[in-house]
């Protein structure tokens, strides 16, 4: 009898929880796998506005992967991706191994909320005013250069200098939250083994790759795959800065995906674009996830 009303009440602990769940279950159905499973069906079809759709199969993508000017912005991306996410990371490291020591508390908290407080700004915000500091005649980099007897850079209007332009203002923006991401990871590195590998004559470069390195592992793998993501994925800055120009040199996937769909209104072409981005970030994170099996520490 007391087993049957224990089992009584475990269901009816279920229902209550179905019933808690059901409405976010809904939400979620609704705003992401619903608009999911709308673009991969759309993405096969040829889409008019006026007329509706038309099935075409894989034409869509067929059309993405033949055309030079579709797999020249597939590649910027992707160099894009790759600059971003190894400067980020790799700045936002020597930040926190630089913060991460002993110092007067002022000077700490200082300098911390000062190479942290970027992230916190509208990227919108940041581009414009990066794009001040681009400006060929008129830009506070070229009047430094100047000084140094350096001519004139154009940091936006040539295809040899825009991208390194946008990535040094994405690494302006970004590299601070990865910083404090990896002081918190550097702060759970075990003193006792640090002091007895020093206490040893492990040289410092011996200590971070041996010790810390391996404890923030985890910690690091976490920063590359949400850096890798949202540089995937890069919008603003871009088209604030460059617009995707000069020509397509700068234009990325998401760029192009809104240009096509509100611009050229190929909506079933667009819709193709969107399912390869996806399918590329997934790509990269298993990647990722399956590299990380011979370098990250459990």
């Amino acid at each position: 009898m007391a087993t049957r009303r224990l089992s009584d009440l475990r269901k009816a602990q279920m229902q209550a929880g179905y019933v808690f769940v059901l409405p976010s279950i809904l939400l979620y159905a609704a705003f992401v796998l619903a608009p999911v499973a709308i673009t991969i069906i759309l993405s096969f079809t040829y889409y008019d506005i006026s007329f509706g759709a038309d099935w075409v199969g894989f034409e869509n993508y067929v059309r993405f992967l033949t055309e030079p000017r579709s797999l020249e912005i597939f590649w910027n991306t992707l160099r894009f991706a790759f600059l971003a996410v190894s400067f980020n990371v790799a700045v936002g490291l020597i930040l926190a191994l630089a913060l991460n020591r002993a110092m007067p508390t002022f000077m700490l908290y200082f300098f911390r909320l000062a190479f942290f407080l970027p992230v916190i700004i509208s990227a919108a915000f940041v581009a414009v005013v990066w794009s001040y500091f681009y400006s060929v005649d008129f830009g506070v980099i070229n009047y430094y250069l100047a000084q140094l007897g350096i001519g004139q850079v154009p940091w936006l209007s040539s295809s040899k200098f825009a991208m390194t332009s946008i990535v040094i203002m994405d690494v302006w923006k970004n590299t601070g939250f990865f910083m404090i991401i990896l002081i918190a990871a550097l702060q759970g590195v075990p003193k006792p083994i640090m002091d007895a590998a020093s206490m040893d004559g492990a040289s410092a470069w011996r200590r971070f790759s041996r010790i810390t390195l391996p404890f923030i592992s985890p910690v690091l793998f976490f920063c590359i795959v949400f850096a890798s993501i949202g540089a995937l994925q890069v919008f603003e800055s871009i088209m604030i800065l460059t617009g995707g120009g000069p020509g397509d040199s700068t234009r990325s996937l998401s760029i192009y995906l809104v240009d096509e769909a509100f611009g050229s209104f190929e909506l079933g072409y667009a819709a193709a674009v969107s399912v390869i981005m996806m399918i590329l970030v997934l790509i990269i994170t298993i990647i990722q996830i399956i590299g990380s099996r011979r370098w990250v520490r459990e």
